[in-house]
């Protein structure tokens, strides 16, 4: 019987040049869970720590379950990253704190799997997903935080539009540590990068 909480709510697709998102769903695992596993150190420093069982099928299917229930909570939206050529998983990217009313915002984090950095994926990934949110979502801002040792995001960040705004003392608790983290934003009414 198909469990139907281990299949991410339906969402959209949305689409970079050369690459392209969608939810995840029970059938990456695999995948997703090589692609981790195979990047974990290069990872690891720019994350919160991993549980234990964290590249499991068990653990996998809780995630999804996480990600569908935000999904229709419209808090949250969690996106896999493909190459368009070959559809061979890239890496992710997550929409969350999603707050509608006055605020009008989210934040977005991002990953990539370490045989695919440097090349332009997460740059296309973003400026997808800085249109997604604008258009589809309609919100107003878009957030993002790195931490300040992290030239190669801040490079993406500032090259799909945002702007560095602030600094934020342990923001984040990032490989077992609360880390200071730099703030960028980017609005609906900003001019598109050049």
């Amino acid at each position: 019987m198909l469990d139907r909480f281990a299949i991410a709510a339906p969402g959209p697709l949305v689409n970079g040049v050369g690459v392209y998102m969608r939810p995840p769903f029970m059938s990456d695992w695999s995948a997703w869970a090589q692609l981790r596993a195979e990047s974990r150190e290069f990872l690891k420093p720019w994350e919160p720590t991993w549980p234990d069982d964290a590249l499991s099928q068990g653990a996998f299917r809780r995630r999804l379950r996480h990600h569908a229930r935000e999904a229709r909570e419209a808090s949250a939206y969690a996106f896999l990253i493909f190459r368009r050529a070959d559809n061979l998983l890239l890496g992710g990217v997550t929409l969350s704190n999603v707050r509608r009313g006055v605020t009008q915002s989210c934040s977005v984090g991002y990953w990539l799997g370490k045989p695919f950095t440097r090349r332009g994926h997460m740059t296309d990934a973003l400026g997808a997903i800085v249109r997604h949110v604008f258009d589809d979502l309609a919100l107003h801002r878009l957030e993002a935080a790195c931490l300040p040792a992290n030239e190669p995001s801040q490079q993406v960040l500032r090259s799909v539009g945002f702007a560095r705004e602030g600094y934020a003392r342990q923001y984040l608790c990032i490989d077992g540590a609360w880390r200071d983290h730099l703030l960028f934003g980017i609005l609906a009414s900003d001019p598109p990068p050049r």
